[in-house]
């Protein structure tokens, strides 16, 4: 019983072991970032410079973080598409979806919003008094995430 038991978990963490192997993150020049994430960087962040790209190569998709001026941060997934925005500052209006930027500046507006999520099934963002606003894809409320 010990032998087949051992032979597994080694053959998992064998395993475990060539697929973060496999993961490369990467320091990359602006230039090599894909057209798509440029041109929304442009669009949406005009004045703030590229700090850093980073390109994280996983076994089955690539993504890329990139770090400007004025300390924010995006995540790109693996098509693309914006998935993770940080800042230490107020988010661009621009890269708010429409209904949650209403919905913020009417039930909260002595605040900004500082980030900005999106996942399988849903949209978080995080204002400055540090609550966190969940949304559906369509950004409708949903509740306040604790």
């Amino acid at each position: 019983m010990k032998s087949p038991m051992k032979f597994l978990v080694l053959t998992f963490i064998m395993f475990s072991v060539s697929l973060t192997s496999f993961a490369q993150d990467k320091i990359i020049p602006a230039s090599e970032l894909p057209n798509e994430i440029k041109s929304y960087l442009s669009k949406h962040f005009p004045n703030n410079s590229i700090l850093q790209a980073q390109v994280d190569k996983e076994l089955f998709s690539t993504s890329y973080e990139v770090i400007l001026q004025d300390n924010f941060s995006l995540e790109f997934d693996s098509k693309n598409r914006v998935t993770d925005i940080s800042g230490k500052s107020q988010l661009p209006n621009s890269v708010i979806p429409k209904s949650i930027l209403e919905y913020v500046k009417s039930n909260y507006p002595n605040n900004i919003i500082l980030d900005w999520e999106l996942d399988d099934k849903n949209q978080q963002i995080e204002l400055d008094n540090g609550l966190d606003l969940e949304f559906n894809m369509q950004g409708a409320f949903l509740r306040i995430d604790g």
